[in-house]
């Protein structure tokens, strides 16, 4: 075989490799706009709690109308649909999320988890307005909510 056409083949070859590599670390436009969904409410959730978490853990002061606040919009975020942030294929093994495959074998278990966290800031909302003894006791639960669900379903930040 003339070496031109081996080398034609070869780099057909390799284009194709490439090609399927790529395409297999990539997401397409529809799972991109799920993961950013998913990781644009993640850090809304940080950013309510970390402002709980400084007065519960009195880094703060306690203030109650932005508890209050706080508290409320981690409950509204907790209560979305999040029903298509979690598309096949935008786990862990793609790059820039930390999703752990378990969350597609165990949806039941998932969905449950983040069941067990909208009633956990419900709760919370109710009562972070009301001094911070009552804020404490409920932020408890919030806290071991997010727990559970980021030691099961996502990959630890190395």
């Amino acid at each position: 075989m003339p070496i031109r056409k081996l080398t034609m083949i070869a780099t057909a070859a390799a284009l194709t490799a490439a090609s399927l590599a790529y395409a297999g670390s990539h997401l397409t436009q529809t799972q991109q706009r799920a993961v950013d969904a998913r990781q644009s409410q993640m850090q809304l959730n940080g950013f309510n709690i970390g402002a709980l978490g400084a007065m519960v853990q009195e880094r703060i002061p306690y203030d109650a109308e932005a508890a209050a606040a706080a508290a409320a919009n981690l409950a509204a975020l907790a209560s979305i649909d999040q029903t298509r942030y979690w598309v096949e294929g935008t786990d862990s093994s793609v790059e820039g999320t930390r999703a752990k495959p378990e969350i597609w074998a165990d949806m039941a278990g998932f969905t449950a988890a983040n069941a067990a966290l909208a009633e956990a800031t419900t709760d919370l909302a109710a009562v972070a307005g009301d001094g911070l003894d009552a804020m404490k006791a409920a932020f408890g639960p919030v806290g071991k909510a997010c727990a559970v669900c980021h030691e099961v379903y996502r990959v630890p930040n190395n």
